[in-house]
């Protein structure tokens, strides 16, 4: 029961993974927790996940002045400063970096401000701890597909914040600092999904970019189960990364449409988008095991590589979405799985009906 009495920092914990991830936590499900403390910078997102906890237990007045004595505590602070970092992190024993700007073209527009806050965020927690000591048991940060052989800011912001985490456990012996990385969570802030649906919802077109585009899916308790599973087993300098399923853009418009006549717009690739992502590169092949239904990456770097590691490689080529990308039933099964609202759809050209 890997939270059994620990205080937990989750950096960015009122974002979609964030509130999953503490909502899991709380219920006890890998022990009980002595305290999480959720830090962000948005005091409305904070509010509003405070309430949906504890506002049919106590008045508001208590829940507000009384929040550094409930177990569920809430900071106002950003992972760009030192100093708000460390007041976060020194009593913490693990620490989920969680904090990003992820939106492709905000980041592709704003490029210095994706580098503040998913590089020298990261950057700022390795250094609190380096610089005082702190006795934090474990680091893990959050990261994408994207990050693999990246073309957009994202991805390159993100790559980098791999490798100050993974670096991080060179000079921070008493600290695992591990990685997770995963593909498009369904549902999420900013998905395909619930532009999917507003388009639906007000008629189409449904605009889908490059018909054979292919993404990673997991649902947002798979994402979380990622974490779980590392921070469970993991070993200094992993990265640990789900063995998810693709489908094509195309399908996944058609799966949510079903028999409904609303036309698909195809609109074409847009800037710093790839058609097909990456999990694992070919580099990564010759050092990725696997673990479950993981694959870790084991850190390139020799000072943290186990020369007696005994684990065959579990890839012989790139782990990507184009080579795993399921047919129409395939997605509208994954869809239904992980309680997506999809649309009637005939597979079988009207002898089957899912819905």
């Amino acid at each position: 029961m890997i939270f059994n009495g620990k205080t937990i920092l989750v950096i960015g914990g009122t974002g979609s993974l964030g509130k999953v991830f503490v909502k899991r936590v709380l219920s006890g499900e890998l022990g009980t927790p002595k305290k999480i403390i959720v830090m962000s910078r948005d005091e409305a997102k904070q509010h509003q996940m405070r309430m949906s906890y504890l506002h049919k237990l106590v008045a508001t007045e208590e829940v507000i002045y009384n929040n550094f004595k409930n177990a569920l505590e809430f900071r106002i602070g950003d992972v760009r400063n030192y100093a708000d970092v460390c007041s976060a992190v020194k009593n913490a024993d693990i620490v989920v970096n969680a904090a990003a700007l992820k939106q492709v073209p905000t980041c592709e527009y704003f490029p210095t401000q994706a580098v503040l806050t998913n590089c020298l965020g990261a950057s700022n927690i390795v250094r609190a701890l380096e610089e005082n000591s702190y006795p934090v048991n474990t680091v893990i940060s959050v990261s994408t597909d994207k990050a693999c052989k990246p073309v957009n800011v994202m991805g390159m912001t993100k790559a980098i914040q791999e490798r100050i985490i993974i670096a991080a456990n060179i000079l921070n012996p008493e600290t695992r600092f591990i990685c997770v990385r995963y593909g498009n969570v369904l549902a999420s802030r900013g998905s395909v999904v619930p532009l999917f649906h507003e388009q639906i919802k007000n008629g189409g077109p449904v605009t889908v970019t490059v018909p054979e585009m292919t993404r990673f899916l997991l649902s947002l308790n798979q994402a979380v189960d990622t974490l779980f599973a590392a921070l469970r087993s993991a070993k200094r300098g992993e990265t640990y990364v789900p063995i998810a399923s693709s489908a094509t853009v195309l399908n996944i418009a058609k799966a949510l449409i079903g028999k409904r006549k609303i036309d698909i717009k195809i609109t074409g690739i847009r800037p710093a988008e790839k058609l097909h992502e990456i999990l694992v590169s070919e580099e990564e092949v010759t050092r990725c095991v696997r673990r479950g239904d993981y694959y870790a990456i084991l850190p390139m770097l020799p000072e943290l590589r186990n020369l007696n590691q005994n684990e065959p490689a579990a890839l012989k080529k790139e782990f990507g979405s184009e080579d795993t990308a399921l047919d129409l039933a395939g997605t509208v099964t994954l869809l239904k799985k992980h309680e997506i609202m999809i649309g009637d759809i005939d597979l079988s050209q009207g002898e089957e009906l899912l819905r």
